[in-house]
């Protein structure tokens, strides 16, 4: 019998041996991934059952890659802003703690660091400090991995690790601000995540933590809700950091300590992890690390799937966001990119973090066409036509790479 989100049964969700941790892509940090031959992608071989600590999902909107790691498919996104839980992606770096931290939400501590009345707190203190609610988009930093010729290592997502979310919480400045507020001019907003580490294991070498600017607390959010109800154990709940506008690592699950620092985390997930390290380079603490996201778009209908489509009127649509930027307009190409026309944004606007849908009516003849889109941000930034080559598959936003083929009768 499937479980609704907030009905997982108490249970370990994965083993915390070393084998489940590779299982879980902890290796997409810890080593540098291999350059292979280049292939066109494929799709999985076959469709595999979901995880038991996910059977709530809807099997036929997502393809399980592995135990850790569930991909929307493109043509499961349907023509809705906000992506529900049974269809949203999964990532996971660690294995998740046991399920009875659910068991009591409001039980959950939080430990505040960089105040100027440091503590603890619970989930049910946050409660009292104040409420928000903001809808953002929640994309893996590997989103498009799949697409990179030279097949980095790491699960080769397409489209489908990023949906849209509503989140609900308290807000990061209400709680700096009772409790004092920062202790000095610190740099860095710090999160660390509550998984439980494996013993024999230096923490810091698979540890989840991870560093944004210190400006980011301004939007920043304590999330006890996802979607109109708890976050799942499998997507961060009790307790999950919200970074809105920043990519998925950094928006920490389980999260158990927010620290104010002067320097960023030497955890090597963000000291060498999530680096955008250069074709043939090793990462480094030097290189950009993977933090704010870029325009991008994609269309999810025509999906390309399937038998051929009938000669005729065809709504391409898709969606599109900005990342720190809302979205200003969205043009559609037929053609591959020789000509553009506008397309027209519809439905609900939920704000600067949140994607938009577009569609363009167009009428479609029989052949073969290349459909894809391209979105501008309200800072005139355009998505850009390649991908930024580099040897982790991080932040393509290529409108090239995310083109539908689709064939018409």
């Amino acid at each position: 019998m499937n479980l609704s989100p907030s009905s997982l049964p108490r249970r370990r969700l994965l083993s915390t041996s070393l084998g489940a941790l590779a299982a879980a892509g902890l290796a997409s940090f810890t080593r540098g991934a291999s350059a292979q031959a280049a292939a066109p992608v494929a799709a999985p071989a076959a469709v595999r059952p979901l995880p038991t600590y996910v059977n709530w999902k809807d099997p036929a909107s997502v393809i399980v890659h592995s135990s850790s790691t569930l991909e929307t498919r493109r043509s499961a996104f349907g023509t809705s802003v906000i992506t529900p839980a049974e269809q949203l992606y999964i990532r996971n770096n660690l294995p998740a703690p046991d399920a009875s931290i659910v068991a009591n939400r409001d039980a959950w501590e939080i430990s505040l660091e960089g105040v100027k009345n440091p503590r603890k707190l619970t989930v049910g203190e946050l409660k009292t400090m104040g409420l928000e609610t903001v809808v953002a988009v929640l994309q893996c930093s590997g989103n498009g991995r799949g697409f990179f010729p030279t097949k980095p290592s790491g699960t080769p997502w397409t489209v489908g690790a990023a949906g849209c979310v509503v989140w609900s919480g308290v807000p990061v400045r209400a709680v700096v601000e009772a409790l004092g507020g920062l202790d000095g001019a610190l740099a860095f907003m710090t999160g660390t995540g509550g998984e439980k580490l494996p013993e024999g294991v230096d923490p810091k070498t698979i540890i989840v933590e991870r560093s944004v600017p210190a400006a980011a607390l301004a939007d920043a959010m304590l999330a006890w809700e996802m979607n109109g109800a708890p976050i799942p154990l499998a997507h961060g709940g009790p307790l999950r950091l919200i970074v809105p506008g920043y990519t998925g690592v950094n928006n920490i699950k389980y999260v158990k300590r927010l620290a104010f620092t002067n320097t960023e985390s030497d955890a090597r997930i963000m000291s060498h992890g999530y680096r955008i390290t250069p074709p043939g380079a090793q990462a480094s603490p030097n290189q950009p690390s993977v933090l704010e996201m870029s325009v991008k778009s994609w269309i999810n209908s025509p999906s390309g799937e399937g038998a051929a489509r009938a000669a005729g009127m065809t709504q391409i649509q898709g969606v599109a966001f900005g990342g720190m930027h809302a979205v200003q307009k969205v043009e559609v190409s037929i053609d591959g990119g020789q000509s553009w026309r506008d397309a027209r944004l519809v439905g609900p606007d939920m704000g600067k973090y949140a994607w938009r849908q577009f569609v363009l009516a167009v009428r479609l003849p029989a052949g073969s066409h290349t459909l894809v889109s391209r979105a501008t941000d309200t800072m005139g930034n355009v998505q850009p036509q390649t991908r930024g080559e580099n040897v982790s598959g991080y932040n393509n936003s290529s409108w090239v790479d995310h083109a539908v083929k689709v064939t018409v009768a």
